[in-house]
């Protein structure tokens, strides 16, 4: 079930069950469940509704003690603990797996206090829950919070839209991790960020704002409101907690620790428009939130064609638009297909539109701009 891995964001994947079924848009293409039907000749055994999920080997669970035995080499290598992706073929957090399985899992992850385990999920909704009875057995009087975090467990849910932004990073934020982390993974469209990461330093009375480097003042320089005036991040979360006189009584929030962004791959790979990748890498800039791009995915941006300056052809010498793995992306996600030779431009402006080139995974790359982008948290 993989020891070391090719995946740029941690070093070895771990999978302690195989198995899952589709819980959105960015499932349509899952690679796991290709996976799954290639060994199970042709039909995903483990997938779908209803379909046992298939634990992994004792010899595959012995894995991460011996990773975690490996740590102060790998620290001196590297300068950082070892990151392990847990589950790079399931879910952790699927409903139909057996509750024992994941118990037995944390024990393992307490075993190995070296390794920083990254628990990425599609069901960010049920993670609180089922850490409650994993801390808690099903004793509802009992506080989550007594045990949790972790210090060794990072909380990421994918996030591929907006729809699934709006929906999903309130219940991320509400999960006790020691690291909180969304992997936006296929992208799907343009997704903004910024009721949770946009940083906000104002008083919550006037709007008067702060140079919180010099300290917190005492009282709010242009209305004089007494009192306290925090500083955070994201406006969803400070319009939570204005109180009635307008002033900002706000704790110690969470927030997004790190954004992990990527294209598509595989046959049925959708293109990724490259305006929605930069605007997250410029969003996390602004925030001072870690980013990371993975890859392009199949698809990769014909420089001939992307941007407000598309039509100026200084990009690649040729499109053979003969070929038909040349797509046109808009910002709003519609395609315009090429048409196989017939030169069909899209609806104006043409600037809003990215001729994007099927090249497959290694060739497409990842670099951004010119750059690698590789950030990554160090708690």
């Amino acid at each position: 079930m993989s020891e070391n891995t090719k995946i740029e964001w941690c070093d070895h994947t771990f999978n302690p069950w195989e198995g899952c079924q589709h819980a959105g848009p960015g499932c349509d293409g899952c690679y796991a469940e290709a996976r799954n039907a290639r060994f199970g000749g042709g039909t995903a055994p483990n997938w779908g509704p209803g379909a046992p999920r298939r634990r992994t080997s004792a010899a595959n669970w012995a894995l991460p003690k011996r990773w975690n035995a490996q740590a102060a080499t790998f620290m001196a290598q590297h300068g950082r603990r070892q990151r392990v992706f847990c589950a790079s073929l399931a879910d952790v957090f699927d409903n139909a797996v057996d509750p024992q399985w994941r118990a037995d899992l944390f024990a393992l992850i307490a075993q190995t206090p070296n390794l920083d385990w990254l628990l990425l999920t599609k069901r960010i909704g049920n993670v609180c829950g089922m850490l409650a009875e994993l801390a808690h057995g099903n004793d509802p009087d009992l506080s989550l919070l007594d045990m949790m975090p972790l210090p060794n467990v990072w909380i990421g849910a994918t996030i591929v839209t907006q729809a699934e932004a709006d929906r999903d990073i309130p219940k991320l934020l509400a999960v006790p991790a020691r690291v909180r982390f969304l992997s936006m993974e296929p992208l799907l469209g343009p997704v903004d960020l910024g009721a949770w990461i946009e940083p906000w330093d104002e008083c919550g009375n006037c709007g008067a704002s702060f140079d919180f480097e010099a300290g917190r003042p005492d009282e709010c320089p242009g209305c004089g409101k007494k009192g306290c005036m925090c500083t955070g991040f994201g406006s969803v979360l400070r319009n939570d907690f204005d109180d009635a006189d307008g002033r900002i009584e706000v704790p110690e929030l969470p927030g997004i620790d790190w954004v992990i962004v990527g294209g598509e791959s595989g046959s049925r790979a959708r293109p990724m428009h490259p305006d929605w990748a930069r605007s997250l890498r410029d969003q996390c800039r602004a925030a001072g939130v870690p980013f990371l791009f993975k890859q392009w995915g199949n698809w990769r941006s014909s420089a001939w064609f992307d941007g407000p300056d598309a039509d100026d052809d200084s990009g690649d010498a040729f499109v053979d638009l003969e070929r038909t793995d040349h797509v046109f992306i808009a910002n709003d996600g519609r395609t315009w297909d090429t048409l196989g030779g017939r030169l069909m431009y899209p609806p104006l402006p043409l600037g809003h539109w990215c001729l994007m080139v099927n090249e497959g995974k290694k060739s497409s790359g990842r670099l951004l701009d010119g750059l690698t982008w590789d950030e990554a948290p160090q708690p």
